[in-house]
């Protein structure tokens, strides 16, 4: 910093002073002797501080001078520095940014006040940390007093930027410490990406050629011959220069089932009846292999005879293209041989084929799929799949879709095995079919093979053997083991629920009265008579949604969807009254039976299902000790015989 400056008046007033004290020290009166000498002395004190106020004045007059050079100079410099269109900037030792200009602020994207808050490595490009590292080393230690060098900066937005810094160290005159370095740096940006742009098109230029194998050849007979470049000679296994000179001893270097071709060509384009020569052929290798060249080329001076004088062209080693469609030819006969094993096999296996392409059209069909599904191939051909093929769910009715599946995905199981094919006529058939995709070797996806079989008589039986399983082959009710698992999953459900006494479903368990009398003397053909009409009167008093099954001999049981204990006793008094209604004659003798029930709720603390059934088994032998022909009902696990339903006559009786 600079300090306070005088007034510019106040070197002259000091040599006026001087110069008055000078004159009133020579206009003293004099004194007598004795007094001399001490005038004397005065004159002399006097002249010596006016000397002193003259030499201050003096050198008041020259520090004015320099201060005001200095300010002049340092005003320039600050003009120079917000005028310069090149970024300046004041640094510390440290790396801190002192001061800049706007110019280097601007090239940054950042306002004067932001970039002198910040340090230069903090807009350094992270790669370019290191450079001018042992410049900074060398400015310290008093070895370097300018530097120069390219690096990248950080704009703002934090994109690089490169740019070259160029400057000098301020060292104290005295010491030669040095205080602060004063750097300009230039906006290079355009010029390096220029330059990038230039190195890397001839980059891609020089690995085209030599990534084609590309050569140039130049025939230029008022030189002697034609040259070739060394992407050429390096080709064919020689050296730089080795080959050029004789025009015609590329001819010679053919292979000699392809020389008269060539040779055809090259004559037909001097002759001028082609634009260009261009011909495929094989040429010896240095090392006696064959190598497949691709050669092109255009006359472009020819003399007043219209005889050849110049021809540039290239040659291409396509060798690698020639040994692909060779294994490709291969591939394309293999493959037309595979095709017609596939088409044979799949006309002649027992199982329908239908193919279609990624839009879903069908694109081949068997005879088999033919006959099952009522469509020719050929009509069926460049048709929508859903023409040809509509499967639907036996079931839901709903349709079984066959396009793309998910990766990895496959129509479930039990959906197959329900699936049923309705022709165009309306009529249907039971079928088992297998969707598979079919993905090319980049993992697209192609089509569909649909594979399918007429699975109705396999069907049929399937259900009869799956019916088989679940009822009673005697009465057509479930049997014991189905009727199980339906009670297991009820009592899961009410544990689930958390259902109560009054509000789940109700078991009954059933046994006949006075049937083991029809048995001794009817035989067991009336005894099992009997049953399928008891089963019979059982279902026709109940809802279709309620459950019937025999659980063997003449034991029965119901669940009952009514949660109502009160209408389970209704339904209950319904099923005693329906069997002793039985008329059942049995050769020319009636028999008269009965029934007795225990009643158990199903709900979520009635404990497991063998529980369940044994407490209406005790209710039900409860209810045979108050007469038969009863409902007993076992609630929350007590046993409680049903006194407010009488007994029938049928029951009185016996």
């Amino acid at each position: 910093m600079i300090g306070p400056r005088p007034h510019k008046q106040a070197a002259p007033a000091l040599l006026v002073a001087g110069l008055a004290v000078v004159a009133a020290s020579l206009m003293l009166p004099r004194l007598e002797l004795g007094a001399d000498t001490l005038r004397l002395c005065l004159q002399v004190s006097v002249a010596v501080a006016a000397g002193a106020l003259f030499l201050a004045g003096l050198f008041v007059v020259r520090i004015s001078d320099d201060r005001r050079q200095i300010a002049q100079s340092e005003q320039r410099f600050r003009r120079a520095m917000q005028d310069s269109a090149i970024g300046i900037a004041i640094v510390g030792l440290d790396g801190r940014i002192l001061e800049t200009n706007p110019a280097f602020a601007a090239m940054l994207g950042y306002s004067r006040e932001e970039i002198e808050a910040l340090t230069f490595l903090q807009i350094t490009h992270p790669d370019d940390l290191q450079i001018g590292r042992e410049t900074m080393d060398g400015l310290k230690a008093g070895t370097v007093n300018a530097f120069h060098f390219e690096k990248r900066y950080l704009r703002k937005d934090g994109t690089p930027v490169w740019a070259h810094l160029a400057g000098s160290v301020i060292r104290d005159e005295t010491s030669g410490r040095p205080l602060y370095l004063v750097s300009q740096i230039e906006d290079i940006d355009a010029r390096k990406q220029a330059e990038a742009r230039i190195a890397e098109a001839e980059t891609r230029w020089n690995f085209a050629l030599a990534g084609a194998g590309q050569g140039v050849w130049d025939l230029d007979i008022r030189r002697g011959g034609t040259t070739y470049s060394s992407t050429w000679v390096k080709m064919l296994g020689y050296a730089d220069g080795e080959l050029d000179g004789d025009p015609d001893r590329w001819l010679t270097m053919i292979h000699p089932d392809d020389r008269e071709a060539v040779a055809e060509a090259d004559r037909a384009h001097l002759d001028g009846k082609t634009e260009f020569f261009e011909a495929e052929f094989r040429m010896r290798h240095k090392d006696g292999q064959w190598v497949w060249i691709l050669d092109r080329g255009k006359a472009i001076e020819r003399d007043r005879d219209g005889r050849l004088v110049r021809a540039i062209g290239s040659l291409t080693d396509i060798t690698r293209r020639k040994q692909a469609e060779e294994r490709l030819t291969v591939s394309a006969a293999m493959l037309a041989d595979e095709k017609e094993r596939l088409r044979v096999t799949l006309q002649s296996i027992g199982d329908a084929v239908i193919c279609t392409d990624a839009a879903n059209r069908v694109t081949f069909m068997n005879p088999v799929a033919e006959k099952l599904t009522g469509v020719s191939g050929a009509a069926a051909l460049g048709k929508t799949l859903g023409h040809v093929y509509w499967a639907v769910d036996e079931e839901t009715g709903h349709r079984i879709g066959v396009t793309r599946p998910a990766i990895g995905a496959e129509a479930p199981s039990d959906q197959n095995s329900r699936a049923v094919l309705i022709r165009r006529d309306d009529t249907r058939c039971s079928i088992r079919q297998v969707v598979s995709p079919i993905m090319n070797e980049r993992s697209e996806f192609c089509g569909l093979v649909i594979v399918f079989q007429d699975f109705t008589d396999a069907r049929a039986l399937q259900r009869q053997l799956a019916h088989a399983a679940a009822h009673d082959a005697l009465t057509g009710l479930a049997n014991r083991s189905s009727f199980i698992r339906t009670m297991e999953g009820l009592v899961d459900q009410a544990r689930k629920d958390g259902t109560t006494a009054g509000g789940g479903h109700q078991f009954m368990f059933i046994d006949l009265d006075h049937f083991k009398l029809v048995n001794d003397t009817g035989g067991h053909a009336a005894g099992d008579a009997l049953l399928k009409r008891v089963a019979e009167a059982v279902r026709g008093v109940l809802g279709p949604e309620d459950i019937v099954a025999r659980l063997g001999g003449d034991e029965f049981a119901v669940i009952l969807k009514s949660g109502s204990t009160a209408g389970a006793r209704i339904a209950a008094r319904s099923i005693i009254d329906a069997i002793a209604g039985l008329n059942f004659t049995w050769d020319g003798r009636q028999h008269a039976i009965g029934a007795s029930i225990g009643l158990a709720a199903i709900c979520a603390n009635c404990g497991e299902v063998d529980e369940i059934i044994a407490k209406a088994d005790a209710a039900c032998y409860v209810a045979k000790a108050a007469g038969r022909g009863c409902v007993s009902v076992a609630p929350d696990g007590k046993i409680a015989d049903d006194r407010s339903v009488p007994p029938t006559p049928l029951a009185a009786a016996s």
